[in-house]
């Protein structure tokens, strides 16, 4: 809070105080009497008027509001479903859409599907199935997609990446696992190598994930919970995101027995230690703490105030009150937070493992 008031600079030096003060006393009283002066000054007015207090400033700028959607004329709506261009229908798609008119977007869907004569080029297949996502029709681009089959090269790619986006909006996990199989061969490497495109930030960037991940998500929507599995503990990349996918592929192996379920989240425990992700390692070790006769739930409470981890630890601890561990660490819950020390290092390595891993040995 020092620093904050700090950075700011007043208008005139602490020995010109009583002559500034004498001035705001008069600047207040032109405010108060002069009935045609407004009550409601900008900040930059009033540092203005204290500096000259017989100069007005300018109004500040106000920025202009944003432009309201006005709905499409009926005279003007009708050509355009008789003669309008793609790119003139995916603009009234995005009016109409912007009012929720859903008759009307209904008509434009339609009218998509027939605005490009057919047989289409693969350029024209792509626009055209384009367009229809956006303007919320993905079940017609799939079937303006079926309408072209291209050969192997970057055209297939394009079109089956298309197929993706199209089967995944339309909640078809079965043609959209279909397209990433196609896409990539159905190879682990090449699934993970590759990043689809998600969503699109305000900011105009672009969220992507794996496709191995992603396809793994199909799979098990469908139901193929050991295919999902064996895709995820497949993948190679090491750190957390083997991590990760091992932790989903255990979540995902419910039947398995407990021993193969502790040693999947063992390897997963050492791959996260490894990259230094201490919330992961957290997570691990309380699902493996959960299995019967597992040495988690000692190396969680070992780890627990390593990782300054208070909640976690009394969470192990609190079927025992009585026990004066518990009570220091509810007191420590209700106690306000320390302030931040910089000079910290990180937390201490993953206490030793069964198998005496390195990267879970303290």
């Amino acid at each position: 809070m020092r620093a904050l008031y700090a950075a700011i600079t007043l208008p005139f030096s602490l020995t010109e105080a009583s002559t500034v003060a004498k001035r705001l006393t008069a600047t207040l009283q032109v405010l108060l009497v002069g009935a045609a002066i407004p009550l409601l000054v900008a900040p930059s007015v009033l540092a203005q008027s204290l500096a000259e207090p017989l100069r007005q400033a300018p109004p500040p700028e106000v920025a202009p509001a944003p432009e309201a959607v006005v709905p499409i004329e009926a005279a003007a709506f009708a050509a355009m479903l008789r003669t309008g261009t793609l790119a003139e229908l995916d603009l009234a798609c995005a009016r109409v859409m912007a009012l929720e008119d859903r008759p009307r977007l209904r008509q434009l869907q339609q009218r998509l599907l027939e605005v490009l004569p057919w047989p289409q080029s693969l350029d024209e297949v792509l626009a055209n199935a384009d367009v229809l996502i956006r303007c919320r029709a993905p079940v017609a681009a799939l079937t303006v997609l079926d309408r072209y089959g291209p050969g192997p090269g970057s055209g297939r790619v394009q079109w089956l990446l298309m197929q993706w986006r199209a089967a995944s909006s339309a909640l078809d996990h079965r043609r959209a696992a279909l397209a990433l199989e196609r896409l990539t061969a159905n190879q682990p490497a090449s699934l993970a190598a590759l990043a689809l495109p998600l969503q699109r930030r305000p900011d105009g960037t672009v969220v992507t994930r794996p496709a191995l991940d992603v396809l793994a998500g199909h799979l098990e929507s469908r139901g193929f919970h050991q295919t999902a599995a064996a895709m995820l503990l497949a993948a190679t990349t090491p750190g957390r995101p083997r991590a990760e996918r091992m932790q989903q592929a255990v979540a995902l192996l419910k039947a398995i027995p407990p021993e193969q379920r502790e040693e999947l989240l063992e390897t997963a425990l050492n791959e996260a230690a490894a990259a230094g992700a201490w919330g992961l390692v957290t997570d691990l070790l309380q699902a493996q703490a959960a299995l019967p006769g597992s040495r988690g739930r000692e190396r969680l409470l070992r780890l627990s105030p390593r990782l300054d981890d208070a909640y976690g630890e009394w969470r192990l601890r609190r079927w025992n009150p009585a026990d004066p561990r518990v009570q220091e660490l509810e007191r420590q819950l209700r106690a306000p937070d320390p302030p931040l020390n910089p000079q910290s290092g990180p937390p201490a390595p993953l206490p030793p493992s069964r198998q005496g891993s390195p990267a879970a040995s303290p």
